[in-house]
């Protein structure tokens, strides 16, 4: 227990962590590889596979990350859609956090003057999130506006590793990198043994495979071939989420770009290149393309901005709304800038 929260009670703020090189260097190697055994782990980062084993429980025990394996939503057929929801400010925490307690949302975030809320879907039908869109939404009392923008095309987000965390050398790197999805086309459909283990995953993306066969039913040997062949067929990624403010970056913010079509995809590749963009996607609406940005502070935002985003060619018009606070980032609950468990959808 943190001394100040044994001090202050279990609600007191705890202090920052501190984080070394080797926590660090860990951090990345899960970003590229969420499964990796302890033992790979260690090989890559020439340590002892108990200090790998501690330095990762103790992250992930106190909240700092957490290796989840999601769905690719273009692939198994979700809908996903970016919603913008405007609220009166002295509503926002409650509707943010209902937003939050929903297993279709997989991101929210309390953004601008306060009553602005942006959140992900990743509904399973197309009945669930018109459900959402059309009825549960619009009949809350205090929503004063949605607005829902299709993903089109993902250029960065997913299952690439986000390079603001960089502490491995490009041997380790590849040492660590799986290869690619073999490139598929169409919808890959779930079973419902498939579903279950998408479920536990979803909360745990390193839970063992006998937990994994108990919980689907399945023999551990068929575990491990069901998932090797989702990761195959580009339906299964494994992510390491993590706040950004404990490895320095301080300031986010959600960017909406007009961009001339005929540069979208020029534009968005580009933006898959910056350090500062962990997210970019076409999208439909006004606005059509979509990034998050995370930088070490606002001198560093503005940077960016004047410097790097604005000279693109073909961007027209540049929208910047300040992240106020996160309440879930891909489907972990964010308390006390600590990433806690996911509602349990069977509640």
């Amino acid at each position: 227990m943190d001394a100040r929260e044994s001090k202050g009670g279990p609600d007191a703020p705890r202090a920052d962590p501190v984080l070394d090189v080797l926590d660090r260097r860990l951090v990345q190697a899960l970003m590229i590889d969420g499964r990796a055994s302890f033992t790979r782990l260690a090989e890559v980062l020439g340590v002892s596979d108990q200090t790998v084993q501690r330095r990762y429980r103790r992250m992930r025990g106190e909240g700092l990350l957490r290796v989840v394996g999601l769905p690719l939503g273009s692939r198994v057929g979700l809908f996903e859609s970016w919603l913008r929801v405007r609220c009166a400010p002295a509503a926002a925490r409650a509707v943010a956090g209902a937003l939050a307690r929903r297993p279709d949302i997989a991101w929210v975030t309390i953004s601008g003057g306060g009553g602005d809320i942006h959140a992900m879907t990743r509904a399973r039908t197309r009945q669930d999130r018109d459900a959402l869109l059309l009825d549960r939404l619009p009949r809350t009392e205090q929503v004063r506006e949605v607005a829902a923008h299709t993903i089109l095309r993902k250029f960065f987000g997913g299952p690439d590793p986000w390079p603001g965390v960089d502490f491995l050398s490009p041997g380790q790197i590849a040492e660590l990198t799986p290869p690619a999805p073999r490139p598929s086309a169409g919808r890959y459909v779930l079973d419902a043994a498939e579903s279950r283990l998408m479920g536990v995953l979803a909360r745990d993306g390193r839970t063992p495979r006998p937990v994994l066969a108990r919980t689907t039913g399945l023999s551990e040997s068929t575990v491990g071939r069901r998932m090797e062949r989702l990761v195959e067929e580009g339906a299964l990624f494994f992510d390491l989420e993590l706040i950004p403010r404990h490895f320095g970056y301080e300031t986010e913010a959600t960017v909406l770009l007009t961009v001339d079509p005929a540069r979208l995809a020029e534009v968005g590749t580009a933006l898959a290149g910056h350090v500062e963009v962990p997210f970019a996607a076409a999208v439909t609406g006004p606005t059509n393309l979509l990034a998050v940005l995370v930088c070490t502070d606002t001198v560093h935002l503005y940077t960016y901005l004047t410097e790097r985003l604005g000279l693109l060619p073909g961007v027209r018009q540049i929208e910047v709304i300040p992240a106020l606070r996160s309440l879930k980032r891909a489907g972990m609950l964010v308390t006390g800038d600590r990433l806690t468990d996911p509602p349990d959808p069977g509640v």
